[in-house]
């Protein structure tokens, strides 16, 4: 299973990628794709007014991830340990790279920060 990232979504909706689009809709067909919240969020907030409800609807259909309280208590850690080496991530990266590791998932993202995350050892990178 693996955990795709708001910018890996976005390269899709858009079609920039035929790469990226390519791949995603192999992994959507085999059923190897969830959905984090935080990502959920994320898109539904960049969308429009009209293409909201059905992007909400068909994004319905992914097994839906949330942070559990051991998710909050594994980001903290993270983030003191992030820093304490100069790094630093936001809420929404970390919570990703949070509910993907207690998945045991691996994250395929165009976002640097999750390249730094592997780095550190906090995330498993997907390379398509």
């Amino acid at each position: 299973m693996i955990v795709v990232d708001t910018s890996v979504w976005i390269s899709f909706f858009r079609g920039s990628s035929p790469g990226i689009t390519a791949e995603l809709r192999a992994r959507l067909d085999r059923d190897e794709v969830a959905l984090p919240a935080p990502v959920l969020v994320e898109l539904l907030a960049g969308a429009s007014r009209a293409d909201a409800p059905k992007l909400k609807r068909v994004l319905s259909a992914l097994p839906q991830w949330r942070p559990a309280d051991a998710t909050w208590t594994t980001i903290e850690t993270w983030a003191s340990w992030a820093s304490a080496r100069g790094q630093r991530f936001g809420i929404g990266d970390l919570l990703i790279g949070g509910i993907a590791a207690a998945h045991g998932a691996a994250v395929w993202s165009l976002d640097g920060d999750f390249e730094r995350m592997n780095q550190l050892g906090f995330v498993r990178l997907f390379a398509p």
